[in-house]
Formats: C-alpha cells, structure tokens, sequence
C-alpha cells in the first residue's frame, strides 16, 4: 500500500538550502542597519487574541473580516498574527516599555498569516521585516522610520523604486472625509464593483484602494483628503516633506493612498517597484497615534512599516541583483581509513575554532567518492589525510580553485587558512 505524501499547506512554501542563505544575507542587513539606527528587537509570539488583532487592525479591514486563521481552545480565541504593529503595542503596554525612558525604536523580522488567494508575492505564510517608533509625535520621527526603511533597500541594491506619500489625517479630518466621499460615490454605487459597494458604508476610503477596473474612473475624481485636512495636519505634513527634502530623499504624492488598516493617522507612505507586477507594493507604513490607547495603554504617538520580504526577493530576482553568496564549506578533509577519520573529527574542531567552515565525510566512503563530494559542495581547499599522513605528520593541502597541493604540517595548514 503507497504511503501518504505529505505537502505544504496551499499558499506556504518551505525556504530550502540554496534560498536560506539569501534570506539570512537579508536578514542581516536589516539588523545591520537597525544597529545602525539604534533600533531594538522585539520578538513578538505568531499566537495573538483575536480580539488584539480585531480592535487594533480594525473590525471593517479585510483582514479582520475574511483573511485571518482563527481557532479556539477552551473559552480562548487565538488568531495567527496577520501582522505585527499590534502584537507589538501589546507588547509596549504589557511590558510597560515607556518606563524606560525616552522613545522606543523597535524592529522584528518574522512570519505572518492571512488566510488569502496565494499569488506571486502574497502567500498564506509570508514574511515581514518592520520598525515601530513609539513615544513621539514629532515629523521627525516620520521621517526616521522612512530613513530607516529606504536605507535597508538601498543597501540591498533595489533602485526602481517609488515612495509614494500622503497624509490621512485626524479622526475629525477623516470623518469629514468620509461624509465627502460618500456623498461623492453615492449617485455612482450600483456602477461601483461588489467589494466596493461593501465598503461603501463601512469604510468608504477603502474604495480609493481598489484595483477593480470598473471603480478606477470614479475613484480618479473623486474628492483628495488633503483638502480635508485640519491646519495641525496640514503642518504636520508639510514639514515631513520639507525634511524628506532636506535630507534628499525623493517622492511622490499621492492623495489616493489610504492604506489597508484602520490604525493610521496623519503620515501614510508605501514603497513601490515597478519590478513587482500589478502587485507593486513592497512594503509601508505610516503614523497611528491611536493604536496604543486602543490596546489598553494611555494615549501615545507612533509611527512604523512593515515590508514584505517574499516582495523584496521577487524584485531582487527581476533585478539579477545577488544576495549574499551560497554555504560552500572553506575545508573539506578526505580521510583514508578509521584512524584518520578519528583524527578529522578533532582536526575539524580546531579549523572552526579559528572561524572557518570544514566538513568531512560522514558515511566512509572511497577518496574518489569524497573528492566528488569536495567539488560538489565546492569546497575552497581540501585536506588529504591516510595512515601515512598520520605517521611523517604532513597533509596533503590541496586548493581546489587551483588544482594546487603541497605537504604541510597541520599547524602550517591551520596558518593558511588563517590569513587565506
């Protein structure tokens, strides 16, 4: 009787040798540059209450309303996070961060759920990098976090890309916002597509968002929240986009943007690729003075992003744009015979101990067979060891680049490597 072959879940994807290593190069430049910025981690758990993610997302987002995985244990409902700026304000109250002092820059990197039609770059399990700056209500730090995440992508190599830029405003504004708009789409409804007529009383600036082919004319006149700004967020916006321009950092305005939750206030930014497709998001963000106070904790500015990283390697892949280099092995030592596979084993503790990668043989397999196995794994040199090397103390140090060797003392090999 055939076994059962078990597979991924639909929209998951196992992250294989050969792609792990691309992913750990774009991990460390996010923490490399967290460092830089002075950001902390913050490692937050994949299981939330639903009630987190509901209050702090917002009840009428699509996330809360059809992508996430919920379950229930006993009298608890628990949700993956579908995204993490709430987990961490939950974090920030629990924990009582703002005791110590100051503002609080945090960053993660870790996998998210939503329970969505996979496509090229959206999975059920993806992956975000992100940056919450909490404590400040200053333009300044706005302009941080955008710092923060344009430098991660300049570092990486990307250079078609977009900072799209608006401001949503005050709760006031965007009250004022939606009666506008509303009175707006309200003659044009039935013409409208399904998903848009859903929203049309919920949360109206969502329509701005569609990508439906039937809303786009009348989302294209339809009323711009910047005139509908308070003159607080009307400052607030000008001087991010006076020091964005001091700093040289370009963008495009864009009325329209609105973004996916409920959170956001006043500074709304998303970073596009034209390397991406249709789906050409690659990350955003924005501020969302509101959220802390919503989870429980007293009322505190913030700001923060969030970037895909399945996006990022897509458009790095479109770009031929390398990211790091594969795990060859620096050694591979060759072993004839017991006694020189009892001493590999301690021979390899004292290569790694200098910091260099070695590998051996782990199945006692022929010289031939080993040496195939050297080049395979591309080894950059290979250490050649019998009873004979054992007994006149000299190995055969072989460079495989090169097809060069010599006999050397161990002491003289571990030297080479060294300063190779």
């Amino acid at each position: 009787m055939a076994q059962n072959r078990f597979q991924t879940h639909h929209g998951m994807k196992d992250i294989l040798p050969g792609e792990s290593e691309k992913w750990r190069y774009v991990e460390d430049i996010i923490k490399k540059t967290a460092r830089e910025f002075h950001f902390s981690e913050i490692r937050t758990p994949v299981l939330e209450q639903t009630e987190l993610i509901a209050r702090g997302v917002g009840q009428l987002t699509d996330i809360v309303s059809k992508e996430m995985f919920t379950f229930e244990r006993g009298e608890d409902n628990y949700v993956l996070r579908p995204e993490c700026t709430a987990p961490v304000a939950r974090a920030f109250v629990e924990h009582h961060l703002d005791q110590r002092g100051g503002v609080q820059k945090l960053f993660y990197i870790g996998p998210m759920f939503r329970a969505e039609r996979p496509q090229k770059g959206r999975q059920r399990q993806f992956h975000q990098f992100g940056a919450e700056l909490i404590g400040s209500s200053d333009p300044i730090a706005d302009v941080e976090i955008i710092r923060f995440m344009m430098r991660i992508y300049e570092k990486i190599g990307l250079k078609n890309i977009t900072l799209q830029l608006n401001s949503v405003g005050n709760p006031e504004s965007r009250n004022n916002y939606r009666e506008a708009l509303q009175n707006y789409f309200r003659p044009h409804l039935n013409e409208l597509s399904e998903v848009s007529q859903a929203r049309f009383e919920t949360n109206p600036m969502r329509i701005l968002d569609s990508k439906e082919d039937e809303d786009q004319k009348w989302v294209a006149d339809a009323p711009l929240i910047t005139d509908y700004l308070s003159e607080e967020c009307q400052s607030h916006y000008a001087e991010v986009k006076r020091l964005l321009n001091e700093l040289g950092i370009p963008y495009t305005e864009n009325p329209l943007l609105v973004r996916g939750l409920d959170y956001y206030t006043r500074t709304a930014f998303e970073l596009t690729s034209t390397d991406l497709g249709s789906q050409d998001a690659l990350g955003g963000g924005g501020r969302y003075d509101l959220l802390i106070e919503e989870v429980g904790g007293k009322p505190t500015p913030a700001v923060g992003f969030a970037s895909g990283i399945e996006r990022l390697m897509i458009a790095c892949e479109s770009l031929d744009i390398p990211l790091g280099e594969n795990d060859f092995p620096d050694v591979y030592i060759i072993t004839r015979g017991d006694k020189a596979r009892n001493w590999a084993v301690k021979a390899i503790d004292q290569i790694r101990n200098t910091g260099i990668s070695a590998t051996m043989d782990y199945s006692g397999r022929s010289i031939k067979a080993q040496m195939k196995d050297a080049n395979r794994q591309e080894a950059t040199y290979a250490v050649i060891v019998g009873d004979s090397e054992l007994e006149t103390g000299l190995f055969t140090f072989r460079n495989m680049k090169e097809s060069e060797e010599e006999l050397l003392p161990f002491e003289k090999i571990l030297q080479k490597l060294i300063h190779a």
